[in-house]
C-alpha cells in the first residue's frame, strides 16, 4: 500500500495551516500597531487610551501564542 498519498496530504495541510498562522499573526501585530498609535494621539480620554492599551496587549499575547503554535506545527 502506497503511503506517500497521505504524507503528501499532511504536508500540505501542514503547509496551509503555516501559512494561515503567519497570516493572523500579521493581522494581529497590525492591529496591535494600530492601537498603541492611537492611544499615543488620546490626550483627553484617559479610560479610551487605557482600552487601546489593554487591547494592544491582548493582540501581543495572541501573537505570541500564534507564533508558539506555528513552532510547534513547524516542529512535527
Amino acid at each position: 500500500m502506497n503511503f506517500d498519498v497521505f504524507n503528501g496530504k499532511q504536508k500540505e495541510a501542514k503547509e496551509n495551516l503555516e501559512e494561515i498562522l503567519e497570516s493572523s499573526i500579521e493581522m494581529e501585530e497590525d492591529l496591535m500597531r494600530t492601537y498603541l498609535i492611537t492611544a499615543e494621539r488620546i490626550h483627553d480620554d484617559d479610560e479610551l487610551k487605557k482600552r487601546l492599551e489593554n487591547f494592544a496587549e491582548g493582540n501581543a499575547k495572541r501573537t505570541k501564542q500564534l507564533i508558539d503554535e506555528m513552532n510547534e506545527n513547524k516542529e512535527k
